[in-house]
C-alpha cells in the first residue's frame, strides 16, 4: 500500500542509531522481518530508502531502526538526523517474504543494522509463547536495553565484537528442532559468514530466511 505516515517518537538506541516510530495507517499490516520504503521531498525532489521493521507488530504504531551518518549519508541522512514527532513521510509496502511466520523457535543472526529485525522477531516469538535466540555481531551494539529485556524473558542472547567468528555462537543457538527457523539480517559479508556458520552447525543453510542489506 501507499500512504502518508506521521512520526510519533524518536529514540536513540545506540551510537548514531535511532528507533523512529510512526502511526500505523488504516489497512497497513506487516510481520516482523518485513521492510517498508519511507520517503520525503528534499529540494523538491522525492527521496526514499528501505528500512526493515524493528517493532514486533504494527498495531497502532510501527517502528524502524536507522543508523545515521550525516557526513557519508547525504541529504536523506541529514533529514533523518533532524526528524522529530509530527514530521510526515511517505510509506510504501510492506515488502519481503523472509519474515516471522509463527515458528515455535526463532534463531536470528544479525550483523550491524540487522539488530532491528532481530529484536522485533525475538520479542514477537516470545509474546506468542515461543523461544528465541539472537546472535548479534557489531563493534558498537545498538538496542542493548531491548536485548537485555529479551534475555530477562528467557531468550538466548549472544553479542559479539565485529571481528569474532560466528561458528561457535551459531552452533550453540541452532538446535535443529522441527519448528525452528533461522533468520539472517545484515550486509553481504555478514550474510556469507552466517551461512557458513549455519552449515558448520549441520543445519540446512538453504532453508535460512535471509535479508541481505547489500
Amino acid at each position: 500500500m501507499d500512504a502518508t505516515v506521521t512520526v510519533t517518537s524518536v529514540e536513540e538506541v545506540g551510537s548514531d542509531t535511532y528507533a523512529i516510530r510512526f502511526d500505523t495507517p488504516a489497512g497497513f499490516a506487516a510481520e516482523p522481518g518485513q521492510f517498508v520504503k519511507l520517503g520525503t521531498e528534499i529540494d523538491g525532489e522525492p527521496v526514499s530508502r528501505f528500512y526493515t521493521l524493528s517493532s514486533p507488530t504494527t498495531e497502532g504504531t510501527f517502528e524502524v531502526t536507522v543508523g545515521i551518518d550525516v557526513e557519508e549519508g547525504g541529504d536523506f541522512s541529514r533529514f533523518l538526523a533532524d526528524i522529530e514527532p509530527g514530521v510526515e513521510m511517505s510509506l510504501s509496502g510492506p515488502f519481503g517474504d523472509q519474515h516471522y511466520d509463527g515458528e515455535g523457535r526463532v534463531v536470528i543472526l544479525a550483523g550491524g543494522p540487522g539488530v532491528g529485525p532481530a529484536v522485533a522477531i525475538a520479542r514477537r516469538a516470545l509474546d506468542d509463547g515461543g523461544e528465541a535466540a539472537v546472535v548479534y555481531r557489531d563493534d558498537e551494539p545498538a538496542h542493548v536495553a531491548r536485548l537485555d529485556d529479551l534475555r530477562t524473558r528467557g531468550a538466548s542472547i549472544d553479542v559479539l565484537d565485529g571481528d569474532v567468528d560466528l561458528t561457535g555462537a551459531v552452533a550453540d543457538a541452532v538446535t535443529g528442532a522441527d519448528d525452528e527457523a533461522v533468520f539472517v539480517y545484515g550486509f553481504a559479508d555478514f550474510v556469507d559468514d552466517a551461512r557458513d556458520a549455519v552449515e558448520a552447525a549441520d543445519s540446512d543453510a538453504d532453508a535460512v530466511k535471509v535479508e541481505n542489506f547489500g
